[in-house]
């Protein structure tokens, strides 16, 4: 990380910003008048939502050095949309998720779900700091293909040899 580009920093503060508004709005961990919370914040929440937002930001940014070329492999975002949608499920109220409600009944969410979300929370991260881990490990050795503006891509991939 030490040598990004301004783009990547930039992206990561961006992506992070994003990411902690997608998910702090929705769980009511940030406070607005679209809704109240029917549970406290709980304190580990807001350590959770920050780390989450970041290694979201700071994963997006690996990913943001050049300009992909057309025919540059997708990249797997597969941990880190599993990590983001813990995240949210483990910052959100166990009873203002009306699927954990639907599945479980109120009492079921306090009992059943409510002492989940740690363990969820600590998933979550698990996954986003695997992702991001073994993304900055990679991307040296790995970087994503760039075309130069107006050249087609002379780049072979793996599916090409």
């Amino acid at each position: 990380m030490r040598n990004w580009m301004p783009r990547q920093w930039a992206v990561a503060v961006l992506v992070t910003l994003l990411a902690a508004m997608a998910i702090g709005i929705p769980t009511g961990v940030v406070p607005t008048d679209l809704f109240a919370r029917m549970t406290p914040v709980i304190w580990w929440n807001y350590p959770v939502w920050a780390l989450s937002s970041l290694l979201m930001g700071l994963l997006a940014a690996t990913y943001a050095a050049g300009r992909r070329s057309a025919e540059a492999p997708r990249p797997r975002t597969a941990r880190a949309l599993a990590g983001g949608v813990l995240s949210t499920l483990a910052v959100g109220c166990p009873v203002c998720n009306k699927l954990v409600v639907l599945a479980l009944g109120m009492s079921g969410a306090h009992t059943y779900w409510a002492p989940a979300q740690p363990v969820l929370a600590l998933a979550s991260l698990g996954l986003l700091a695997h992702a991001l881990l073994r993304r900055l490990r990679t991307a040296d050795a790995c970087p994503l293909p760039v075309a130069p503006a107006g050249e087609p891509n002379t780049t072979t991939t793996m599916s090409n040899r």
